[in-house]
């Protein structure tokens, strides 16, 4: 029955039908009749936003008290139009429909009431004289009658439809806040949605990387287990792969951890050496591809490899739709011994200045990947050019092992494993060196041996131990 209305408004409306009452009140009162209708169409003025259907009930208690207390009509019946405005504007349906009835019943009943008082009362005949004036009088009553009646309609049923306007308009922007809410909770889920395909394609790409981690572990733990008598160097050089095969998986696992949903099958597993191929696809395409490479490569982990992947492929997919096919795309890669930053930068198509939409699910996805592998990632407009940034931190392996690379190797060091795998960087076009693994801390010093160190985060899923061979002579 009451509308939840803050302190200020129903203060507001209160002071106002108070300041309505001292105003009227200094015009003086004629009786008792007046003063009840001035302070009951007061009550009812105040109560219009709070409760409408009990201002109306208000307003209809003291007019018919005054008219059957044959009080005059008063300044204070005008407060009906804002009670009628309030119906139609903050009431319930019922109420709404109840302020419209209102207004024709009240136009008609108020008409009847100054028409029958001012033509067949008003002269204070009796008897014969009275029926004679009003059988003179009749034409001229129902005149004034139909002008009242029409004008009075009038004048409560535009408070009324005013009152209705307003409601109509609050209802619109209702729905439209509505909609806008639940088009932002819809996209909100589609991108919810295009996160949890992105992780589930995620997963199912580094399902590969432990599964045939855990398989080298096996097979060389049986092969070992079945030569350690025939053949003991060979029993060393399986458990070198084991361990090395081995640290490499427990350093993927860290970031399935944060990946893996769902049980996924096997799926292809790009790595850094199918950029190329990935860049001279997009060239077929008609996208002019320039690679710039700042820095000594590093060897980075697996999963790694294929989030940069991932990356550099997204965003030149991204520039051939939406970029300027006339211009260079640049993809530059800048090396640091901590950190791997990757960008690609195009020009946006001047036509239509069309940016990859924030809606979709590729710049999700490319940031979804870089903050799975602990970095970040940053695609934004830079005046005419659109530029995708990933840092990604180049993480060593679990148990912090390290290559010793180059010439001038110590003869006293162990001799390296055999390789048993394709590595990556090798079908790049890098040369194989010899190497060794060594606990952090105890290389021999670069400048006095010629060898040069670096932070090995991670192998192939196949397991081999193979290095970057060391171009400068310094440390990586």
């Amino acid at each position: 029955m009451f509308r939840p209305l803050k302190p200020y408004q129903l203060t507001i409306d209160i002071v106002f039908a108070a300041l309505c009452v001292l105003i009227r009140s200094t015009l003086g009162y004629e009786d008792v009749i007046a003063i009840f209708v001035v302070l009951g169409m007061g009550t009812a003025l105040a109560l219009r936003r709070l409760s409408p259907g009990l201002a109306l009930g208000v307003a209809w208690f003291v007019v018919t008290v005054q008219m059957f207390g044959n009080g005059n009509p008063d300044l204070a019946n005008f407060a009906i139009l804002p009670v009628l405005f309030a119906t139609a504007a903050y009431g319930t349906n019922l109420v709404k429909w109840l302020g419209l009835i209102s207004s024709g019943v009240g136009a008609l009943v108020g008409t009847l009431y100054i028409v029958i008082g001012r033509f067949f009362y008003g002269n204070g005949s009796v008897g014969l004289d009275a029926v004679y004036d009003l059988v003179r009088q009749l034409p001229a009553a129902v005149s004034i009658g139909l002008v009242g009646f029409f004008s009075a309609l009038a004048v409560l049923g535009l408070s009324w439809t005013l009152g209705l306007l307003v409601r109509t308009r609050r209802t619109a922007r209702q729905s439209r806040a509505a909609q806008a809410a639940a088009e932002a909770e819809h996209a909100d889920a589609e991108r919810e949605v295009g996160i949890e395909q992105e992780r589930t394609r995620i997963a199912r790409d580094m399902h590969d990387v432990v599964a045939h981690s855990l398989a080298v572990v096996i097979a060389q733990a049986d092969g070992a287990r079945y030569a350690r008598h025939s053949d003991p160097d060979a029993v060393d050089e399986a458990l070198t792969t084991i361990a090395g095969t081995a640290r490499e998986a427990l350093g993927d696992v860290r970031l399935l951890l944060g990946q893996l949903r769902h049980s996924q099958g096997e799926a292809p597993r790009p790595v850094l050496a199918d950029l190329e191929r990935l860049i001279e696809q997009m060239r077929a395409s008609g996208l002019i591809v320039t690679r710039e490479e700042f820095g000594d490569p590093l060897l980075v982990g697996t999963g790694q490899q294929l989030a940069v992947y991932r990356i550099v492929q997204e965003a030149l997919t991204n520039a051939l739709r939406h970029g300027d096919k006339s211009k260079d795309v640049v993809v530059r890669f800048d090396w640091t011994p901590d950190v791997l930053r990757v960008s690609v930068r195009n020009t946006i198509r001047i036509a239509t200045g069309e940016i990859p939409s924030r809606a979709g699910h590729g710049l999700d996805g490319m940031r979804e990947r870089a903050v799975l592998s602990g970095g970040t990632l940053v695609a934004e407009s830079t005046g005419d050019e659109f530029v995708v940034t990933a840092v990604l931190p180049i993480q060593a392996a679990t148990a912090q092992m390290a290559i010793v690379t180059g010439i001038g190797r110590p003869s006293e060091f162990p001799p390296p494993a055999p390789e048993t795998a394709v590595n990556p960087y090798l079908a790049a076009g890098y040369a194989a060196p010899t190497a060794v693994y060594r606990p952090l801390g105890t290389y021999p010093d670069p400048e006095t041996t010629g060898s040069a160190t670096m932070t090995y985060p991670s192998q192939t899923a196949a397991g081999e131990q193979a290095a970057v061979d060391d171009q400068t002579g310094g440390t990586r």
